[in-house]
């Protein structure tokens, strides 16, 4: 079992940044792809953007691209998600979540583990 833990969110301005971090306890961190979403109230999960193992293939919604970017460090079992530029509509709880599989999805019932998530409110 993999345990993950996001931190990072907070309030910020429109057009400011924010960096989310999911650290990662458990199995291999490295054999998982990972890949962050979002919720809004009364909303469905949105995918935001995943990365590979090796982390040399990203795949981002078309929302976030050229905003956010992300990676992840295996050696430290951590993901990131660094948010430029950001907007209101951005505003939700956003969530890691990981899969065995090494095939990148953005379907949300393709994940096994997840984190709790963190708030991110971005004010216009």
């Amino acid at each position: 079992q993999v345990q993950l833990i996001e931190s990072g969110g907070g309030l910020v301005q429109a057009g400011g940044s924010l960096r989310l971090s999911c650290a990662a306890a458990g199995r291999t961190f490295n054999s998982n792809t990972m890949a962050w979403f979002r919720q809004t109230p009364g909303k469905e999960r949105e995918f935001v953007a995943a990365i590979s193992r090796s982390g040399s293939i990203t795949k981002y919604a078309d929302s976030v691209k050229g905003r956010f970017t992300i990676s992840r460090d295996n050696a430290k079992n951590t993901m990131f998600l660094q948010m430029n530029s950001l907007k209101p509509e951005d505003t939700a709880v956003y969530s890691c979540a990981g899969r065995n599989s090494m095939m990148i999805t953005t379907t949300p019932r393709d994940y096994d583990y997840w984190g709790q998530g963190t708030q991110v409110t971005v004010s216009s």
